[in-house]
This record gives structure tokens, sequence and C-alpha cells, in this order.
């Protein structure tokens, strides 16, 4: 058996040929890698049953009394008792599920604020255990969406 001999040009070309290959491995390895998802326990979407130090955003910005579906019903009552040019009148509404009932009273013109339309308003909320009576501050904006902010208990002048 014999011992090829290559020449040191011969053996600089081979030596450059697979530096390059591996760092174009490697390269690709980190591409990989940067595909892998690991999934980190707290910072899953899956990891539902986690409240502890939770901050949740409450269902209404009216009452903490009221949920979700309570909410809707109750904003819709809301835009249609405030809208500017509506009469004036009471909205009435309730949620047969939950039992939770109210109204909205406008007791203010509508006024122009930092681009939006706001009205003072009075609202009740009634649940088979409290009853509340509220005054507040709705805005809409040029969307058409109502914002609410100012509540607090009503007190009778």
């Amino acid at each position: 058996m014999t011992a090829q001999v290559f020449s040191p040009a011969i053996r600089a070309v081979a030596a450059r040929r697979a530096a390059k290959l591996l760092a174009g491995l490697g390269f690709c390895a980190c591409l990989v890698s940067c595909s892998v998802s690991i999934p980190v326990a707290g910072f899953s979407s899956e990891d539902k049953d986690d409240v502890t130090g939770s901050i949740q955003k409450p269902a209404s910005p009216l009452s903490h009394v009221l949920n979700e579906e309570d909410w809707r019903r109750a904003y819709a009552a809301m835009s249609v008792a405030l809208d500017p040019q509506g009469n004036g009148a009471a909205v009435h509404w309730d949620n047969p599920e939950s039992k939770v009932k109210g109204s909205f009273t406008p007791v203010a013109l509508a006024y122009p604020r930092d681009d939006k339309i706001c009205r003072a308003f009075i609202a009740d909320v009634t649940t088979p255990e409290t009853e509340q009576q509220l005054q507040g501050l709705g805005c809409r904006d040029k969307a058409g969406n109502w914002d609410v902010s100012g509540v607090r208990p009503w007190k009778k002048a």
C-alpha cells in the first residue's frame, strides 16, 4: 500500500473547502435551531389555569357586578340613551340569564370634548342581591365607540 502525498497547495484548498462546508453546516444548524419552539411554563398561551399574580381587566367599566354579557347589553342601551340626537329618555336593558338589569338616563346635553361627543348619565344596575345608582360620563369617538369614565355612586343633590 502506498501513501499518496498531496502537495501543500492541494491540502490548503481542501482545508478551505472543509472550513466553508463546516461554516455552512453551522449556519444551517443555527437557522434550524431558531425555528424550534420549546414551551416554557408561564409563557404559553395554553397555561390558562394559572392565574396567580395575573391582572384581569374587569368585564365592565360601569360596575364590577356586571359580567361580559351584562355589559354588552348595558352598552347597547347606553349607546341609545346617550346619543346626542336622542330624546333624553331612559333606556332599559336586562339579561334574563344572570337576572341583572338596569337603565341609563342622560342628565345633560351632549357636548364636544377632545374630538369626542360626551354626555353625563345616571345608571341603575340591579342584581338579585344589590341595587346601585351610579353617575358617570359617556364619550363617543368618531368611530362611534363609547368610552365610560368618572363612574361613582350617584348622590342626590
